[in-house]
């Protein structure tokens, strides 16, 4: 690549920090500017000169050089997030921001919530980064003015705007796993113009992986869950598609509409050890589709005017078989379970500027989601109850309704020179209108006369509101040194998932459960040794009041063990963050960062007894097993280095190190959940990016190139040693 005027540090400062600058890593060089600002959002500490303190960012061309193609995968380089999956028969791809999982970190397009209604329950690996311009991250502090939740982190997909009279770009890129067979391909392309008072940009990107390879290391446990070599089941497409029009009549203002269609197609890996609870889903379509406009209004010279309208639809199909080869359904095990979700919403927010030291921001959001859900399935008869003679029905159509209202106030006041204070507050409600399911029964006594029988249910409609409260202070003690340290209280919604959902069978629904509460405290600073050495650092902590937990639950035969969501207690996390990057030399750079994080719970052991009852339960789990949070490392780096061995070729070789996590086994009505941990790695990695004229180049990488065997989640090994070759062309 062609980087003049600017170094490779520059470009890779912007995700090896805790706090990061007003700066954001993009392409640079001539009027080239491809984010699309109006989508950008400040989800963090933002300070009077527009700094942004305790967040992170990930620009396009740091996922293209480290090939992270997915969502999770960009933030794993990030210092206090991490990726992790969920094991068990969804096996979906999770982020964790200092500790918090996905359903206490908000997800965003160009500022737009990204939320499913029934359960949140996000897949990250469906989120492609091929055709981004920017990954926002935001840790601890999330502004009350980016709406409700986000307890622990915010993070913000930014999409690509044209920069000039005619844009184009293609990028194809193949994939092989460790013997060099091809086992998917990926492209992205995007087509706009960029006038004076209006630009226009089509752009997408797709994805076909027919599979993935495990390391050779790997030793088979049950051959017939999976031999080794390619990951069986582990398939998978998505697609995504941009269309976005912009009006920039002045300076100042700018109006776009903007339409994102993404559809995704997966399979889901077994467990390679549970025989006993195996079951065979995959996904036909989880599909997303919104449409938003945004604005932002200079009303005078010292008040701004910002808006968002969105509506968004969320589709899914799971399908469960009678079989490894997910061809028939037949046994009560099978269905076809429909959702079909949609959501609408707005948000204003006025900045007002009351004197050159002092700037007060109010802001008022507005959502409203509809959760729509139905199943086709088998029951068995009761009549021999022969397991091969079952009857199948089609459930009507139940769901819920919820409008979730904030309104927030933030202001930010210089305390002198170097002193700035940062203080907000809002407050948070819900109205839930709407809570149904459905009870499946089979009456009679003979398949003859024997009868599926609906019964509805309807849930107590409990509302939930909460108040937010924060504070940051930040010092620029000198030239080259910045300090700050925040303290923020936020309050999140348990989802109708954790309030209602009985999980096919493995939960307790719990319409009570209260809002979890989590208080961050920061401190935080950075400091530039030189114009070409820079330091950065954060030490944090987090309380957890009222956590949200799936606590096991031991019913009478022949239930056994199942789940419910419970306000369990509370819980601490300690953690710290560092980062530097240096420019040893004009062909040498190197940079690096490193997280610590503790998360501990109060015990909480299964529960005995039957919820709403006192009798202990006979055969209970004499172990009383204890409660560990599970998906986060305690320990986490990342190393990179940048060798500019030729003018127009770059070596950048790099490791990614985590220490084990918690993870759990699967439970089953007469085996008990145990914690244990797993999941420490090294992974060696290598980038080598030719830059052939400045309209094309050529990235090749290799991930994992020891092939180690490493595994993140019970029963769920990760992928060995695997290549990518990618051409871009560009004008």
């Amino acid at each position: 690549m062609n980087f003049a005027g600017v170094s490779r540090a520059a470009l890779l400062a912007g995700f090896l920090s805790a706090p990061v600058g007003a700066a954001v890593a993009q392409e640079t060089g001539g009027d080239r500017d491809t984010v699309f600002i109006l989508g950008r959002i400040e989800n963090g500490i933002t300070s009077s000169d527009g700094e942004t303190i305790n967040a992170s960012s990930i620009s396009e061309e740091q996922m293209r050089t480290f090939d992270r193609a997915s969502v999770d995968e960009a933030l794993d380089l990030i210092p206090g997030a991490n990726a992790s999956s969920t094991g068990g028969s969804r096996n979906e791809k999770l982020i964790f921001v200092r500790g918090f999982d996905r359903f206490q970190t908000t997800l965003s397009i160009d500022r737009v919530r990204v939320f499913l209604p029934a359960d949140n329950r996000i897949d990250f690996a469906r989120f492609l980064t091929a055709d981004l311009a920017e990954v926002q991250v935001s840790k601890g502090y999330v502004s009350v003015l980016n709406g409700p939740g986000g307890v622990g982190g915010a993070v913000n997909l930014v999409t690509r705007k044209p920069s000039r009279a005619f844009e184009a770009e293609l990028v194809a890129t193949a994939t092989a796993d460790a013997d060099l067979s091809q086992n998917g391909t990926t492209f992205s392309s995007l087509v706009g113009t960029r006038q004076d008072q209006f630009y226009v940009q089509l752009s997408g990107a797709t994805t076909d992986r027919g599979s993935w390879s495990l390391s050779d290391d790997f030793n088979p446990i049950i051959p017939a869950l999976e031999n080794g070599g390619e990951r069986g089941n582990s398939a998978s497409k998505d697609w995504r598609v941009n269309l976005k029009a912009g009006w920039t009549p002045n300076a100042t203002d700018e109006y776009a509409i903007s339409y994102i269609k993404q559809s995704g197609e997966k399979n889901a890996p077994l467990h390679v050890s549970d025989n006993a609870s195996t079951r065979y889903w995959t996904w036909p379509y989880w599909d997303i589709e919104s449409i938003y406009f945004l604005s932002r209004t200079q009303l005078g010279e010292n008040l701004k005017l910002s808006s968002r309208v969105y509506y968004n639809t969320f589709e899914n199909l799971l399908s469960s078989f009678d079989n490894a080869a997910q061809n028939t359904q037949t046994l009560p095990r099978a269905f076809d379970s429909y959702y079909d979700d949609t959501a609408h919403g707005a948000n204003v927010t006025l900045e007002a500027r009351l004197s050159d030291a002092n700037t007060l921001t109010g802001s008022l959001h507005y959502r409203s989601d509809e959760h729509n859900e139905q199943q086709d399935g088998f029951t068995r008869t009761p009549a021999t109850g022969n397991p091969s003679v079952n009857a199948p029905y089609s459930e009507p159509w139940q769901g819920t309704e919820e409008k979730t209202y904030s309104f927030a106030v933030e202001d930010t006041q210089q305390l002198g020179d170097k002193l700035e204070l940062v203080v907000g507050a809002s407050y948070d409600w819900t109205d839930l209108t709407k809570a149904t399911d459905v009870n499946v029964s089979v009456s009679g006594t003979t398949i003859a006369n024997s009868a599926i029988n609906f019964t509805p249910v309807n849930y107590p409609l409990r509302d939930m509101d909460g108040w937010n409260a924060q504070a940051a202070l930040i010092w620029d003690a000198a030239d080259n040194i910045k300090l700050h340290t925040s303290l923020s209280s936020r309050v999140r919604f348990p989802t109708l998932f954790e309030r209602f959902s009985s999980r096919f069978g493995t939960a307790i629904p719990n319409p009570n459960v209260d809002p979890e509460r989590a208080t961050n405290f920061e401190v935080g600073g950075s400091i530039d040794f030189s114009p070409k050495i820079r330091l950065e650092g954060a030490v944090f902590y987090s309380n957890v009041q009222d956590a949200l937990v799936q606590v096991p639950v031991v019913l009478a035969a022949p239930f056994g063990t199942v789940n419910q969501t419970r306000n369990a207690g509370k819980a601490d996390y300690y953690g710290a963050e560092l980062s530097l990057t240096a420019e040893v030399a004009d062909w040498l750079d190197v940079g690096g960062n490193f997280t610590w994080i503790d998360r501990n719970y109060q015990r909480v052991s299964q529960i005995t007894a039957v919820p709403g009852t006192t009798a202990p339960i006979t055969g209970a789990d004499p172990t009383n097993a204890r409660f560990e949070p599970q998906g986060v490392p305690g320990v986490k780096a990342f190393f990179y280095a940048n060798l500019n061995v030729l003018p127009n070729v770059t070596i950048t070789p790099n490791i990614e190190l985590a220490s084990k996590r918690w993870t759990v086994t699967s439970s089953s009505a007469i085996t008990p959940p145990r914690f244990y941990e797993t999941g420490d790695y090294a992974l060696f990695n290598l980038a080598v990016d030719w830059e052939i004229s400045d309209n094309v180049s050529v990235l090749a990488t290799v991930k994992n190139i020891a092939d180690g065997n490493y595994t993140l989640v019970d029963g769920f090994p990760e992928e060995g040693r695997n290549f990518s070759l990618s051409l871009r062309l560009k004008n």
